[in-house]
């Protein structure tokens, strides 16, 4: 059941818990799944962009850690925990590694407790902190992580919350940050697939929730790669960001689009 506090309102949807509704979890209160059925009913592919950018995390953390030898992430709008969250990716194929997440909302400080769990050799961490303040982000995240090493940026699905264009100038602050050496791991709904439903998706959520979004063309999401270097396959559908099993063909593409780039 969903943890209770003085500001959680159970009466109002919350996007956290929606998403985390579609991906199978329980943390969610009966406006969430009410409002989760609606969105579904808008647009059925949301369950599948859902899964498909949990798996691109998943193949995108392994990665980073395994080949390149990336040891520091910081995950910012990490959501609520669910299966495969980036320190469970992280420390299972290198323990020492170092996680920082960062959100704001009172329904994932609820439940930072789950979060804070590590290996005894590496360290999770969790900052109160909107992706607007890119500088209080950066000023907290250097208490655990190092920043003359290099870190994984992650920003998964999070930055369509800023419906303006200074969302290029968070990422770009973000980003400029890092030491070289150091990945941006980035995605973001878009409706260059199904443009009927993501945009009749975008509307239910505005309508639903406190918390707007909008949808970026994969042109519009390119931008915010700017200065730094795509790895192959570049920028793409998350489904099809190196898939596994791939001998009977690509993965269908979904509405979230991102990619993995170096900074040098």
């Amino acid at each position: 059941m969903p943890l209770e506090g003085s500001l959680i309102n159970s009466n109002v949807p919350h996007s956290a818990r929606i998403w985390n509704y579609w991906l199978g979890g329980k943390d969610c209160y009966e406006i969430d799944r009410q409002v989760g059925d609606q969105i579904v009913a808008a647009n059925p592919h949301i369950i599948d962009i859902a899964r498909a950018q949990r798996g691109f995390l998943v193949r995108a953390v392994e990665h980073l850690v395994r080949d390149i030898g990336i040891r520091q992430f910081l995950d910012v709008g990490t959501g609520l925990p669910t299966a495969n969250n980036t320190h469970e990716v992280a420390q299972r194929a290198a323990a020492e590694s170092r996680i920082v997440y960062v959100d704001h909302d009172p329904i994932v400080l609820a439940h930072a407790e789950a979060l804070l769990t590590s290996t005894p050799e590496g360290r999770t961490d969790y900052i109160d902190a909107d992706l607007r303040d890119p500088d209080g982000i950066l000023e907290q995240a250097a208490k655990t992580l190092d920043f003359t090493q290099p870190v994984a940026l992650i920003l998964l699905g999070i930055v369509a919350h800023v419906t303006d264009d200074t969302a290029y100038g968070i990422v770009e602050r973000l980003v400029d940050a890092l030491p070289s050496g150091s990945y941006l791991v980035f995605c973001d709904s878009t409706d260059a697939i199904h443009p009927e439903q993501q945009r009749a998706m975008v509307e239910q959520w505005n309508s639903a929730s406190d918390n707007p979004r909008v949808n970026r063309s994969p042109e519009q999401l390119a931008r915010f790669f700017d200065g730094v270097q795509l790895l192959e396959p570049g920028l793409v559908s998350v489904s099809r960001w190196r898939p596994e099993g791939t001998g009977a063909g690509l993965p269908a593409e979904v509405d979230s689009f991102g990619g993995v780039a170096l900074k040098a």
